[in-house]
């Protein structure tokens, strides 16, 4: 995910560069939302002087990093965001550990950003140039740690954008930025990658004992998974399907009157029921697998296992995958 921030003085153009993102597939957030839903809540009119002490309430109660934690729990993995409005050092680091992040201070010259606040008539805003500077003044910085503090804020910023022309000028400025950026993804590993896969699998499981699941993989492509449960056509394990799980049994003991086929067993006999190879894959499981599964991964010709989690009554398990030339990787988490 990526995230750039915006951050500068009013009427500078965070807006503007917000809705140019929009426009380049970002999604746009405010940090100045979380005040305005709060100020709608408590019947506030939203003119500048309520949210900036709405704001500087809300980090004081919840921490300076509060406003932006809020506006990250709304995110999703898979968007990049624009996001506007930081105004403190604790809202960039907050940012910053929720995706790839980069700050743009947006900057324009006081008497183009007064115009711009005069042509927009926002309700409380200053319409004096001297009462603009004044209030804009108060948000550099303050003893309250919890206060705004736009100076240093401004000083975080990756690099500095101006905004002294033209709409198309100052888009043109931010296509050439982002163009710019040196992004790093935070990829997870083949193997991380389809063992978050068995995981969720995992998640179909009924057991009452335990979920474990298995993903079997040939040229990083999954040709079958398989989740530990009650066979096809028998009632499922949490119904009352299995007495041994229902039972709750000790762990390795009435082993004889469980039900349920486990993850990789299903996962191979998917792969024989609907006639695919799997001979030479890679199966991930979330559990290494144990005596019987071990014997049904070496003759079906298996060659590598991944697992999350140990077993533990596997040993004899272990020794036979690695007499027979199966590879048996333990994830590291």
């Amino acid at each position: 995910m990526i995230i750039i921030g915006l951050t500068g003085r009013n009427a500078g153009g965070k807006t503007t560069a917000g809705e140019i993102l929009a426009e380049r597939g970002f999604s746009y957030l405010s940090l100045s939302d979380v005040i305005r839903e709060e100020a709608r809540r408590r019947g506030l009119a939203e003119v500048r002087e309520n949210l900036i002490a709405l704001g500087n309430e809300l980090r004081e109660r919840h921490g300076p990093g509060a406003l932006a934690e809020l506006t990250v729990a709304r995110m999703r993995s898979d968007r990049n965001y624009a996001v506007d409005s930081i105004r403190h050092p604790a809202e960039v680091a907050a940012l910053g550990k929720a995706g790839t992040f980069s700050l743009f201070h947006i900057f324009a010259p006081l008497e183009r950003r007064f115009e711009r606040a005069l042509a927009r008539g926002r309700a409380g805003d200053a319409t004096t140039l001297q009462e603009f500077i004044l209030q804009e003044e108060r948000e550099f910085a303050s003893s309250n740690a919890a206060a705004q503090q736009l100076l240093e804020t401004e000083r975080l910023a990756n690099r500095t954008i101006e905004n002294d022309g033209t709409v198309e000028a100052f888009a043109a400025q931010l296509t050439t930025a982002l163009r710019e950026l040196e992004l790093s993804f935070a990829r997870p590993s083949w193997d991380q990658y389809f063992m978050d896969i068995a995981k969720q699998v995992a998640a179909r499981s009924n057991c009452m004992k335990r979920q474990v699941a298995a993903v079997i993989v040939a040229d990083r492509r999954i040709i079958s998974t398989g989740y530990n449960g009650t066979p096809r056509g028998v009632r499922n394990c949490n119904e009352g399907g299995c007495p041994r799980c229902n039972g709750f049994s000790e762990s390795g003991r009435n082993l004889e009157e469980c039900l349920c086929s486990h993850g990789e067993e299903n996962a191979i006999v998917q792969a024989s029921y609907h006639g695919i190879a799997i001979r030479d894959a890679t199966l991930y499981s979330t559990y290494s697998p144990c005596l019987m599964c071990s014997k049904m991964i070496i003759n079906a010709g298996i060659r590598r296992v991944v697992y999350n989690e140990a077993y533990p009554l596997n040993d004899t398990a272990i020794r036979m995958l690695n007499e027979a030339g199966v590879a048996l990787v333990k994830l590291k988490v």
